[in-house]
């Protein structure tokens, strides 16, 4: 593969995935609009990044903004069509959805069809697409397979990603272009964004601080650490055919407590517990099968949750900014 485009490259799952392909040798041309959803530090810390690599181009650029995507393409698909557009950049946050519902809609849906209709107009062979376990919704039964009918999403951002998949099965139905949209769940690792567990909690069991617990750590997650999803991804872009939607997950499942647990016995400190209901959006069990994963992508998630946070802890507690970042 010798020219991919990636949105959301300056993104935790985008710049893991940047790095990759460019120490492949691949070119890489990475968009992303630096929005201040979280602290931009964080977006800029992997810009330094990938910037060392001379094969990597980068844009700032809205993906809501169809002229703006036309003019990259244009502009970079002047002497031929990328291999591949990996389209990863979105308005994350199940809770901020429940809170900004068009805000998730425009960007999520919106800047998906865009990305999609233009990678069209420029004959782009090959298309990988972020979904999202919160697919699944109320219905689903664990462990969720990719066959499951998903038609009850309960939050906002479900619902945006749910629709991606329906919009990108539209479009293979008409234009035989190969997508493959990767349901995600939830993932981890250095440079994580700072608005979720795994990164909050470090550094508030770290710093001494209480951390937030919504329910009563039941709640049941599968936790994928950032390389293996980084190898889902790269395995979809080598091996394109027709429409799938394809589980990437991390192999196990834990709960909520036992999440905690792990943070704190690599910390060293014991966590101080502010208790509070369930979250609005939130479901309580995400666990994939993932049968069809390793059948058409032979993907095997190689990095347990106790090896993952093992990592993240070594990454931040040699991260100066990560540590100076309020959250």
């Amino acid at each position: 593969m010798n020219r991919v485009c990636v949105t959301g490259a300056a993104g935790f799952i985008g710049g893991h995935l940047c790095e990759r392909l460019l120490k492949e040798g691949t070119y890489v041309v990475g968009v992303d609009l630096i929005n201040d959803y979280y602290d931009t530090r964080f977006k800029q810390e992997t810009l330094s990044i990938l910037k060392k690599y001379p094969k990597f181009r980068f844009y700032k650029g809205d993906i809501r903004d169809k002229g703006q995507v036309r003019l990259i393409w244009d502009t970079e698909c002047a002497d031929g069509p990328f291999d591949c557009v990996v389209h990863l950049a979105a308005q994350a946050g199940v809770r901020y959805s429940v809170q900004n519902p068009t805000d998730v809609g425009v960007t999520n849906v919106d800047g998906t069809n865009i990305i999609i209709e233009v990678s069209h107009e420029y004959k782009i062979p090959n298309l990988v697409c972020a979904s999202s376990s919160s697919v699944y919704g109320a219905n689903s039964i664990a462990p969720f397979s990719e066959d499951q009918t998903c038609d009850k999403p309960i939050s906002p951002y479900a619902a945006s990603k749910r629709a991606n998949e329906l919009f990108a099965f539209t479009h293979w139905h008409l234009y035989k272009t190969p997508i493959t949209m990767l349901r995600f769940f939830t993932v981890f690792g250095p440079r994580g964004r700072p608005d979720m567990a795994a990164f909050k909690f470090i550094k508030k069991i770290d710093n001494g601080d209480s951390i937030d617990k919504y329910g009563d750590g039941s709640a049941i997650r599968e936790f994928t650490y950032i390389d293996d999803i980084v190898d889902g991804v790269v395995r979809s872009m080598k091996t394109p055919n027709g429409f799938r939607i394809v589980n990437l997950g991390g192999g196990s499942t834990y709960t909520l407590n036992q999440f905690i647990e792990i943070i704190e016995s690599r910390v060293g400190k014991k966590a101080i517990i502010n208790q509070l209901p369930m979250q609005p959006g939130d479901v309580m069990i995400t666990s994939a099968d993932q049968t069809y994963a390793k059948e058409a992508l032979g993907f095997q998630p190689q990095t347990s949750l106790e090896e993952g946070i093992q990592k993240t802890w070594d990454w931040y507690s040699q991260c100066e900014y990560a540590k100076k970042i309020p959250i």
